[in-house]
Formats: C-alpha cells, structure tokens, sequence
C-alpha cells in the first residue's frame, strides 16, 4: 500500500522542511547536557510549543499509517512474524540505493551519502536508554543488554558512537542541520519523540527493533563502498561491526523485548507495529530523496525505475 509523502499527509504542516529544521534544532537544545539558568521559564514555555508541534506531527503519522496497522496480529507467535517480515515487504527494503552504493559510487557520492546519516543520527545508545525507564524485566534486560554492547561493553575504543564519529573525522565530514535533507532530519525527530514521550514508549521499541532488524543488509553494503573506495578499515568499522551485529541483536529484541510485551499486553502490538512502520517510512523517503540527489545527472536509467 503506497502512502502518501511524510510532506503531504497533514495540511496542519505545509512546510515540512521549516517544522523539521525547527525539531532538530530544539532536540538538540534539549538533550544537550546544561546547567540551571533564569531563563528557565522561557524554556519551558519554548518546550510547551514545540512539544505541540511534536505531538500534532506524531498524531498525524500514526493516523497516516493506521491503514497498515488494523489487522496486526495481536499474538505474540504471530506478532513476531509479522515484524520479521518487515525484513523482506517493509517500506523501503531492498532499495536500489545500497547496491548503487556497493558498486558504483564514488568516493563523493559516500561522501555526501554519510553526512546526511550523521546529521540525521539521532544516537541509538540514548534512544534505547531513554525507552528503557520503567519496563516490565525480560524487556528492560534486553534493552540494557543492548545498550551495554553500544556502549562497548565499558570500553572506549568499542563504543559505537565514537565508531561513528571516528568514520565522519577519517572522511572528513561535516554534517550540519542547515544542510542535511528535510527527510533524514525528519527520522531523527520521530525516533527521539518516540523515545522521550513516554506516550509513545512502544512505539520507540518497535522502531529501534525494526533498524537492528533491517540494517545489516544496509550497512554491509555501505562497508563494501567505502572499501572498494579505498577508505581504511578505520573509517569503515561501524559499518562492518554493524553488519554482523545487528543480526543477533534483532534475533534477541524480538524474542525478549517483542514477544513478552504482547504476551503480557496483546493491545501493545499495534503501537509496537506503528513505531516499526513509521521508522521504515521514514527510511523509505529518505533513500528516495538520496537518491534523486546523486542520480540526478549521472546515474544510468535501468537504476531510476520504481
């Protein structure tokens, strides 16, 4: 079922790129770490207005994916599979993106690819913090074990922030706000309201289990471009860690996060299906708008096909 563009699904935001410039500047403002201030009153009253804007965009997407999501298994056997399928029939899989990735781009494409990613991170090792507050045990535990491996297991060099961030130094990147597509900063903002809106706590489970579920086959392709671009295993580690990694972790969210929420709580698996769903849309139309970027001019026809 094709839905309509994350710009065109609510009149209530006619300048989707204005609303999320404006998301991705006050999440930044907001998670950032700080000190008391007499301006706290006025903060306050600029975090009231956002989180309206916030919640009327989040209260229109999940209207816009309600179609996708009335008839999804409400048991935990079934559930679980529904999800897994995500892999292969969910929004935005097996995008002709990656493999022009893997083999044909250049250098700059990468290049150009990987600042919009960094820009639009909005950092998975808080995000599984965030969600983590208060969830019943078997969940809670394998949230922290996730964490733990995003966090390097307590050591530096495994972290897989710095990873990250160590692949933008090493290429040279330099993502900003002001110049990162309207779209990925869009998947940025739904993942952190998700994550700090305790409203949407399941949301934030689904669409954190969906990326460690559909990320591999992604990400290796990214790991093979850079490689074949000549880039040292240095700038491409995150990726290549993440290409095996995520495998086991999707393996171990379905059955210990997933699975016990909906046996405890089957209404859960609705909103655990809208986060999953959300998340994919939003990759979905990021990859499409990278994709008539770095095609625009040189990319061979057979690829622009839909």
């Amino acid at each position: 079922m094709r839905l309509a563009r994350l710009g065109e699904f609510s009149p209530e935001f006619p300048d989707a790129e204005a609303l999320h410039l404006g998301l991705a500047h006050w999440n930044r403002r907001r998670l950032a770490v700080a000190t008391p201030h007499a301006d706290w009153r006025a903060e306050l009253n600029e975090e009231c207005r956002m989180k309206r804007l916030e919640g009327a965009f989040v209260e229109a997407f999940r209207a816009h994916v309600e179609p996708l999501v009335s008839n999804v298994p409400s048991d935990p056997d079934g559930f679980v599979a529904w999800f897994e399928g995500l892999k292969d029939g969910g929004p935005g899989q097996w995008d002709p993106l990656f493999a022009w990735l893997e083999t044909d781009a250049s250098l700059e494409d990468l290049k150009w690819f990987l600042t919009q990613e960094a820009a639009g991170e909005a950092g998975f090792d808080d995000l599984v913090a965030m969600t983590q507050v208060k969830l019943p045990v078997r969940p809670k535990l394998e949230l922290a074990r996730n964490y733990w491996d995003e966090m390097g297991r307590g050591a530096e060099r495994g972290m897989h922030g710095p990873m990250l961030e160590k692949t933008t130094q090493v290429l040279g990147l330099q993502p900003t706000i002001e110049t990162t597509l309207w779209q990925s900063l869009a998947l940025a903002n739904t993942m952190t309201a998700f994550a700090t809106n305790r409203r949407y706590v399941y949301q934030s489970i689904g669409a954190l289990g969906v990326v460690e579920l559909t990320a591999p086959t992604r990400v290796a392709c990214v790991a093979e471009g850079l490689k074949r671009a000549g880039v040292g295993p240095e700038g491409r580690k995150y990726f290549a860690l993440h290409a095996q990694l995520d495998i086991e972790h999707s393996k171990a969210w379905n059955a210990e996060a997933l699975e016990p929420l909906v046996a405890e709580t089957p209404g859960c698996a609705r909103f655990l299906a809208e986060g999953a769903l959300m998340r994919l849309i939003c990759g979905e139309q990021c990859f499409e708008t990278y994709r008539a970027h770095l095609w625009a001019h040189t990319h061979p026809v057979v690829y622009a096909a839909e």
